[in-house]
């Protein structure tokens, strides 16, 4: 959910999953547990399942909100992944939160699942989300596990690299790198982002990037090259071309001579 209510009031309800939300303008009021709740621009909600709420906006201006909801066997398994023991379930304390790394992470996976980002991203987002919340805001904190030793990790990360470089167009998930490593997916990734600098999905863009150069500078138009690559579509392409490199892959292409005359 992404949107804007004014007058809209809420029925009391409850969800079978938890509920991630952000508040980006305004002020949205509402009780839970049997207290009355405000929740204003920059705050997370966070409900635990079956938490009854209703809600409405606090002022005449309205407000503006992101939610997420999150199956609980899903919120398990990556508190589970991250501790390396199953963990009961993190039933959050209160349902309002001021923590402001929280809710930047809780929009970025919200843009993400939005954004048609390649499902390691997704995964990525979904575990830093999760394990951070729970670890901030939870009635039962989650502490993850070591990495492990230097050469452990290295090992790890050199592994899930060469897992990524023969998947570099094709779709993987942060579970499959964790089963070709033999480790966590939190293992997986706090051990390739020591070694390399970067998270995995970070590495996997740069080598669909690479690809997508590559194709350009042949005479592909951006749209072949952004599907050949691997992205999404050629916006996707566009804005991370740009991002990376400072020019369209339109420009670049011109820039590389191709479709001009000598």
């Amino acid at each position: 959910m992404h949107a804007h209510f004014e007058r809209h009031v809420y029925h009391r309800h409850s969800h079978e999953t938890y509920s991630f939300g952000v508040t980006e303008a305004g002020a949205q009021s509402f009780t839970c547990r049997g207290a009355s709740r405000t929740s204003v621009a920059g705050m997370l909600m966070v409900f635990n399942p079956d938490d009854p709420h209703d809600g409405h906006a606090a002022t005449e201006q309205g407000f503006t909100y992101r939610m997420l909801h999150v199956g609980p066997d899903l919120v398990a398994d990556v508190l589970a992944a991250a501790a390396g023991r199953p963990v009961g379930p993190p039933l959050f304390a209160e349902p309002v939160v001021r923590d402001a790394g929280a809710a930047r992470a809780v929009r970025r996976l919200h843009r993400a699942l939005l954004d048609g980002a390649p499902p390691l991203r997704r995964d990525e987002l979904l575990d830093t989300v999760v394990a951070g919340l729970a670890r901030r805001a939870g009635g039962r904190p989650v502490e993850p596990r070591a990495a492990g030793s230097a050469p452990e990790m290295a090992r790890t990360a050199r592994i899930a690299r060469e897992v990524l470089h023969d998947r570099d167009q094709g779709e993987i998930t942060a579970a499959e790198l964790a089963a070709a490593a033999g480790r966590s997916r939190f293992a997986v990734y706090r051990s390739f982002h020591a070694v390399y600098g970067m998270a995995p999905s970070d590495y996997q863009r740069q080598l669909r990037l690479r690809a997508a150069r590559g194709l350009l500078a042949a005479g592909r138009s951006p749209a072949q090259a952004a599907a050949e690559a691997g992205f999404a579509d050629q916006s996707h392409l566009t804005r991370w071309f740009t991002r990376c490199y400072g020019v369209t892959p339109g420009a670049y292409r011109r820039a590389a001579g191709v479709g001009t005359s000598h």
